[in-house]
């Protein structure tokens, strides 16, 4: 659709818009600086990343990548192993993990996903493996949000994407956050035209199942049989084949891990709440017992899955069901570290496109800009030590997604 056809839809809000394209890449452009300021200071401060008191850049991802070396080398079971999984990081790596051991917390669905890393060296496996996911992830986001068409132009668009602070933290630590945002919006956008397209790409979040919780409510919601029945056979059969490979051992032994990661991190790590933006972590912080932080994350949790499911059921418009999505993805997991932060970047380009070519209600824009800031509030949290203020932030970023949908609903625009 022309550019000049989104505009004539705008509603007749009275709400100014200073997200114009020019500050989008104003901002986004000032962000990249910031990003590129912050790379240097730390190879600077680390004599070039060669020492480092700390995790070096692409830490996790040098995790997954003595997983793939594991695996490739015939000790895929050694993997789930804490102890000797910690012996095969320190001498594949090379010192990127700076003495720290980065357990495998991952399914063999995961394994299976990451094993051809290791067939290239480290840092070339790491650049590919980067540069593929934020490919991923951008046209995916540009194709269930539209943002292209919403007076932005498609490299504006996917500048703005790219920029997103949220692509930046994924990348530092070398993350799969951005493969799974990438694949529950490719699944969004498939449903009406390619449902097997779509039922393929939410089996294949089997590699973090934690994060498909809420497709089964909201393809039940639209109805969509034939999505929820190829999503199930993917899944299943994604497992068959990491079971197959690794062994029905693999499977007792992560869920030994999930267990030792409960009550190790989940539970207990201060640093993990200051950088996790759930109820439960905001709760913790503050010193509510095991028991309160669960109740009220569960009523939380259950109050954003029915506003998931109900612009699912109401609305017609793919962007708001992505945008809902991924919001509600995140206020439902307890166990959310601040690099999978890159759902809200879904969620905010389709916010963002739906403002831009229907016009603001009060308040998106300011909600916008917090969502689009909290990743930077998550990654300095450890250091700040402030309060948990990213569930207020996700909720908020909710409650404008519904109040948009039910006000489309009104005008009869779906």
């Amino acid at each position: 659709m022309h550019p000049l056809e989104w505009n004539s839809t705008r509603s007749h809000s009275a709400v100014p818009s200073w997200l114009s394209r020019e500050r989008l890449i104003l901002y986004s452009t000032a962000m990249l600086i910031v990003d590129a300021g912050f790379m240097v200071i730390w190879a600077v401060t680390t004599h070039g990343f060669a020492i480092s008191s700390g995790a070096l850049p692409g830490a996790d991802f040098a995790a997954f990548w003595s997983a793939s070396y594991a695996a490739l080398h015939g000790q895929a079971s050694m993997v789930f192993d804490y102890p000797t999984f910690s012996h095969i990081e320190a001498a594949v790596t090379g010192g990127v993990l700076s003495g720290k051991f980065l357990p495998w917390l991952y399914p063999p669905t995961f394994l299976l996903f990451v094993t051809p890393l290791a067939l290239l060296p480290l840092a070339l496996s790491y650049f590919a493996f980067m540069g593929a996911s934020a490919y991923a992830f951008v046209v995916a986001t540009l194709r269930v949000s539209g943002l292209e068409k919403s007076l932005l132009g498609t490299t504006a668009a996917r500048y703005v994407v790219l920029a997103m602070p949220c692509i930046m933290l994924c990348a530092v630590y070398g993350q799969n956050a951005l493969i799974t945002a990438a694949l529950a919006a490719f699944a969004v956008s498939s449903i009406k035209q390619r449902p097997v397209v779509a039922g393929i790409c939410i089996g294949l979040l089997a590699i973090k199942p934690q994060l498909a919780i809420l497709f089964p409510l909201v393809l039940i919601a639209t109805r969509a049989w034939k999505v929820f029945g190829v999503a199930a056979v993917t899944a299943l059969l994604f497992a068959l084949a990491s079971v197959a490979l690794y062994g029905l051992d693999s499977l007792q032994l992560f869920a030994g891990n999930v267990h030792l990661a409960r009550e190790l991190v989940l539970e207990n790590a201060v640093r993990f709440w200051l950088a996790s933006p759930t109820v439960f972590a905001a709760l913790r912080i503050t010193g509510a017992s095991l028991a309160v932080a669960e109740l009220l994350h569960a009523a939380v949790a259950l109050i954003a899955a029915c506003g998931a499911y109900s612009v699912w059921r109401t609305s017609r418009d793919t962007a708001l069901r992505a945008a809902a999505l991924g919001t509600a993805t995140l206020i439902v997991n307890p166990y959310v570290w601040h690099y999978e932060l890159v759902w809200i970047g879904m969620s905010s380009a389709c916010l963002l496109a739906t403002g831009l070519r229907r016009g603001w209600l009060p308040g998106e824009q300011q909600v916008l800009v917090l969502a689009w800031l909290l990743p930077v509030f998550e990654f300095a949290n450890p250091v700040m030590q402030l309060p948990q203020v990213g569930p207020l932030i996700l909720l908020l970023m909710l409650l404008a997604i519904l109040r948009r949908a039910r006000t489309q609903q009104r005008s009869g625009r779906q």
